[in-house]
């Protein structure tokens, strides 16, 4: 995929995580692919999707810049949103993190491993962005 195709492919990425749909997100997954955050368990996307897209209704992602990492992308990424969600704590968040792609041949995440601060991340469901 080109530079310019992988930069549309990400806008568009996060322009689907906004949207508030999890099927939107895991459209741009190759059937059997999966995302591991953290270092955590390969999961589908519609699953991690799910979770993110409840607890958070007003998310939003801001695609930050993409960086080449030998055969895979890393999508850098910020989050914001109001963890209001089902037993939500009211706080908002903001954290920044990034996805290091593999791109299948047909274009699409074939598998995603996830990475942000999650003391930080923690922290701010606790105590709010401050």
């Amino acid at each position: 995929m080109t530079s310019d195709r992988l930069k549309q492919f990400a806008r568009r990425y996060a322009e689907a995580w906004n949207s508030g749909n999890r099927d939107r997100v895991a459209a741009f997954y190759a059937k059997n692919a999966t995302i591991s955050v953290n270092g955590g368990p390969p999961t589908r996307i519609v699953d991690v999707a799910r979770g993110f897209l409840r607890d958070f209704p007003d998310m939003i992602v801001t695609f930050d810049k993409l960086e080449a990492r030998g055969d895979r992308t890393a999508f850098h990424w910020t989050f914001t949103g109001t963890n209001t969600g089902p037993g939500g704590t009211g706080n908002k968040v903001r954290i920044s993190g990034y996805e290091l792609w593999k791109i299948d041949n047909d274009g699409l995440i074939a598998e995603s491993l996830g990475h942000f601060d999650a003391a930080d991340y923690e922290r701010q469901l606790r105590n709010g962005d401050k």
